[in-house]
């Protein structure tokens, strides 16, 4: 909660702070332009009249006059957004300001949820947590671990939707909302291969779609379903494998922790914490059992590609 207050408050902050560069640019300008018309017309009274023909005529810009251009015509000056083509709004707007800040705080968390980074974060967190070591490994190499893993995994989706999206849009052969849709596709694909027909059927009916007489074949999923009914699905499919990995990790250490607490019960040591003594041994089982390569193996494996 307190890092949502801090958020939106930087946010808000930000967009005023932009608001009034805006406006103290826009204050300047005019303070130019009238200084310039003043001086012009002190030195020549002829090129005064002419010049404040021209500028009422609009074949004269000066600075400025930007702020009086119409609507339609913003998104052909130069200083137009790249994201007028996109939502539709100015970029001098503090609105489009507070839509771009939106997105890039929510874009991680997106690309997060559509990947595999979620499965792997959530087995490793199961890992550390069965091995009751604290914090070691910490978040941090965790994170990082996940991280690569998840550009090993999604390798090929990613360098078909740089085939088939980024290089078409970046050679000017598709437009921003082809390029989009084209992207969308790799990513459809390897999600549902990820989801099952049941998870998948669950949220269609949530959302009342209308499922064609065919029924839901692999090409209308691919390309006629919505990210709206295949991403929650993909992220529940995700939540019930990494618990069940979750569950076969704990199993063995769990026998370690059965096998030490029954061994110090029978010695009369109750004072003795048995996670104190079973660590060292659980850590040793994981070492000698190649435990890292096997972990990592397995999660690979259990990807559809």
């Amino acid at each position: 909660m307190v890092k949502f207050a801090v958020s939106l408050f930087v946010t808000i902050l930000l967009t005023f702070v932009f608001a009034g560069l805006r406006s103290y640019a826009a204050s300047a300008g005019s303070t130019a332009a009238s200084n310039t018309s003043a001086s012009a017309e002190n030195s020549a009274d002829s090129d005064t009249s002419n010049n404040s023909d021209t500028t009422s005529s609009g074949s004269t810009a000066r600075p400025g006059d930007y702020l009086d251009t119409p609507a339609e015509e913003v998104g052909k000056s130069p200083g137009a957004s790249v994201l007028q083509q996109v939502i539709g709004v100015d970029a001098s707007q503090p609105l489009e300001i507070i839509i771009l800040l939106t997105l890039i705080a929510l874009l991680p968390s997106l690309l997060i949820m559509m990947t595999c980074f979620a499965r792997i974060v959530i087995v490793l967190g199961f890992l550390r947590s069965a091995m009751q070591t604290q914090n070691t490994p910490p978040n941090m190499v965790l994170t990082g671990l996940a991280l690569f893993l998840t550009i090993f995994i999604m390798a090929p989706v990613f360098s078909e939707i740089n085939e088939i999206a980024y290089q078409p849009y970046v050679n000017e052969e598709l437009t921003t909302q082809e390029a989009l849709e084209a992207a969308s596709v790799p990513l459809k694909r390897f999600m549902l291969k990820q989801t099952t027909n049941d998870d998948l059927q669950f949220f269609v009916d949530l959302s009342h779609t209308e499922i064609p007489e065919g029924g839901m074949t692999d090409e209308y999923k691919e390309n006629e379903l919505s990210l709206a009914v295949i991403v929650p699905s993909f992220m529940i499919g995700e939540l019930k494998r990494a618990f069940q990995m979750g569950f076969m990790i704990f199993l063995p250490f769990l026998i370690i922790d059965i096998v030490v607490g029954s061994t110090l019960m029978s010695m009369g040591m109750m004072m003795l914490p048995p996670a104190m003594i079973s660590m060292p041994f659980k850590i040793l089982v994981f070492v000698l059992a190649d435990g890292w390569n096997l972990l990592i193996g397995s999660i690979v494996a259990s990807y559809n590609l």
